[in-house]
Parts: structure tokens; C-alpha cells; sequence
């Protein structure tokens, strides 16, 4: 396996991050401004700022196909800024919300984009041709608290939301005018907007993190603040699931998860690092971790470490400095998303984080 590709970008945390499609253009969420970066030689440089929200933007994601970066905020608000020859031009997107703007992705076919919310709603947003703006449909029944990640399904018009009410959803987004008529499938048949596909609760109530579909979109998998990650699969339109997976861990909980493939998940968040998990219906199982670490004799080393303090001491009076972690992170890691795919699924993600850093890994 390849080391993988570390920028140090600056020593502040990054909310989310997102890379165009030719992976030239970095786009951070960094305090209340977007920072753009563009690939010189083997690192990053710092090209543009996008300054249009008055406080912390929560989320930013770039279209692959058109470019455009639609970015969300605590200020309630959400920007999509089109490329120009001359830079980005903002336009205001009408969320109306009267609380933070939480977390934003754009759909597949790039037509809509989803913004979630501490209102208790998420804004599916389109651009209206004859007034040539950007205005926006509420889903709202039954969310109870504010939404924490929205992740769309292949066919754009089914949408999964994780929120702090413990609950992951699957609702249709469905808009006459602008979507296909999706396929029959396991979600549904006929798919008004505001349908609700699925609704399933955290064993233990904790908030779900992150949610996300399987590359078929047959199933679904969301995870949650007690350090579980749970994945269900749907059996037909108002139908008991056919099977709902729940893998517990010692771990400290995650904040963001991909799908490599149909059978593996790869999970991050306040531990530093990535973790893999495999299996399918029967059952899942934590199969690692993504580093490379040197996992044989570890408790011998860290006695040799512990021996070692102790000499420092008696022989300069001092401690050695052990604070730096054995993770490529030095802090919990907020958004993994994938960077490079072939046709067995995503063989790059990338990886952001508290500490300032965007890593590339080899999946």
C-alpha cells in the first residue's frame, strides 16, 4: 500500500472539503470563508478566498461535471458560486430557515443540491429558469431535531438524512420539472416528494453522524455517536427491512463514513483515523484500520517508552515530549469523502480534519 499524501494546510480546524473533478482545485470550509487551493507540483497552493457569509460555514461541496461550488453556513444561509473567467460569482440560495445552515451536497445529476439544517428541515434547492434563481422545497415530517449529514442515492431524487434526534431517514426529493421519474426499487414505487422510505432509529439514541448509500443504493448505512455503525437492508416499498446490521466498537465514535464497495465501509472521526469494516447481509465485522502501523510488539515498545521517560527524568530532571499521536491525523478527523473510483468502487478517499490537514489515502 502507498504512504499516503499529506497537506498541512494551516493550523485551524476545516468544518468539510471538497476537490473538483480533476483534483487541481481544493475547496475548505475554514472559519466564515472558503479557501480554494490549486495543485502545484505535489502541493497545494492557496489560489482564492470566497468571502460571502458573515459566519462559519458548516459544509462546501464542488460539482464535478459544472464546477459550481455550493457552500452553507451558520448564518443561515446558503451560496452558489459559478465559475468565471474573472473568479467565482456568488448567488444567494432562498433557504428560508431561521436557524444554521448544517450540511450541504449537491445531487448526482447536479440539478439539486440538499442543505441541512438546525430548523429541523432540509431545503432541496433548484434553480428556476424563469426567475433565474435558486429557490428551495422543505422536507420536514417527521424530523424532530437539527440534521447532522444528508448523502444522495444514485438516481437523485432519493435523499438520507442522519439528525441528533437518533434517527437516519430516507426521503424522496422528488420535483415535477426538474427529476426523471426514478425506477421502482427496494425504496419505493411511487415517490411524491416528502415521501418517507425509511425511518430507523440508533439503538442507544445516540445522534447519527453520518449516513451514506451503498454504490447500488440498495442499502443504507449511518453512524452514530455511541461508536456503532449500522446498516439496513430494505426488502420493498412499506416493508420491515430484510436485514439491519449493527456493528459495535470500542471505539470512539465516527464522523463520517464512505462506501468503498458493496461489502466494505471505511469510517473516521474522533479516534484520528480510518477504520474498514466488511460484510454484507449475514453480518459486518471491524476488519482494521487504513494505516500501516506497526501493530506487532506494540506493548513492548511503549514499556521501552515508558522505560525511557523515566531515564529522561532521573537524568535531566524532564519528560519527554510524547504528545504527538502515532495517526497521520493529530485530531479527529470531520469528512472523509472519496477521491478516485474504477469500476470495483472507490480506490482513493481523501480525509480532513481539526488539525489543519487533508490527506489522500489509497482505499
Amino acid at each position: 500500500m502507498s504512504a499516503p499524501e499529506v497537506h498541512h494546510l494551516f493550523h485551524a480546524p476545516i468544518a468539510d472539503h471538497s476537490f473538483s473533478a480533476d483534483h487541481e482545485t481544493l475547496a475548505v470550509a475554514r472559519d466564515s470563508s472558503i479557501e480554494l487551493y490549486s495543485k502545484v507540483g505535489k502541493a497545494f497552493k492557496l489560489k482564492d478566498e470566497l468571502k460571502g457569509h458573515d459566519k462559519t460555514v458548516t459544509s462546501v461541496d464542488i460539482a464535478p461535471s459544472s464546477g459550481r461550488i455550493v457552500t452553507c453556513s451558520q448564518d443561515r444561509n446558503a451560496l452558489v458560486w459559478e465559475p468565471s473567467p474573472t473568479g467565482y460569482k456568488p448567488t444567494l440560495v432562498l433557504l428560508r430557515i431561521s436557524r444554521a445552515a448544517t450540511f450541504v451536497r449537491w445531487s448526482p445529476g447536479e440539478t439539486k443540491f440538499a442543505v441541512g439544517s438546525g430548523d429541523r428541515v432540509i431545503a432541496v434547492c433548484y434553480f428556476e429558469e424563469e426567475n433565474d434563481w435558486w429557490v428551495s422545497k422543505h422536507l420536514k415530517k417527521p424530523i424532530r431535531s437539527t440534521i447532522t449529514s444528508v448523502a444522495w442515492h444514485p438516481n437523485s431524487v432519493l435523499l438520507a438524512a442522519g439528525s441528533t434526534d437518533a434517527h437516519a431517514r430516507v426521503f424522496s426529493s422528488f420535483i415535477k420539472g426538474v427529476d426523471a421519474r426514478p425506477d421502482p426499487g427496494v425504496w419505493g414505487e411511487r415517490l411524491p416528494f416528502n415521501t418517507v422510505c425509511g425511518e430507523f432509529l440508533n439503538n442507544s439514541a445516540g445522534w447519527v453522524h453520518s449516513v451514506a448509500f451503498s454504490p447500488s443504493g440498495d442499502s443504507l448505512a449511518f453512524a452514530a455517536h455511541d461508536s456503532s455503525i449500522t446498516v439496513v437492508y430494505p426488502s420493498g416499498p412499506e416493508q420491515p427491512p430484510r436485514a439491519v446490521v449493527t456493528i459495535s466498537t470500542q471505539l470512539l465514535p465516527f464522523k463520517s463514513l464512505l462506501w468503498k464497495a458493496e461489502d466494505e465501509i471505511i469510517a473516521a472521526g474522533y479516534d484520528c483515523e480510518a477504520f474498514r469494516f466488511k460484510g454484507g447481509e449475514t453480518g459486518w465485522e471491524l476488519s482494521g484500520t487504513v494505516e500501516q502501523k506497526a501493530r506487532p510488539g506494540l506493548g513492548e515498545q511503549r514499556e521501552e517508552s515508558a522505560l525511557n521517560m523515566f531515564r529522561q527524568m532521573d537524568l535531566k530532571g524532564k519528560v519527554k515530549d510524547d504528545t504527538q499521536l502515532k495517526t497521520v491525523h493529530q485530531n479527529t478527523i470531520t469528512t472523509i469523502q472519496p477521491y478516485a473510483a474504477s469500476g470495483s468502487g472507490v480506490t482513493q478517499f481523501s480525509s480532513s480534519g481539526v488539525d489543519g490537514r487533508v490527506v489522500i489515502w489509497t482505499a
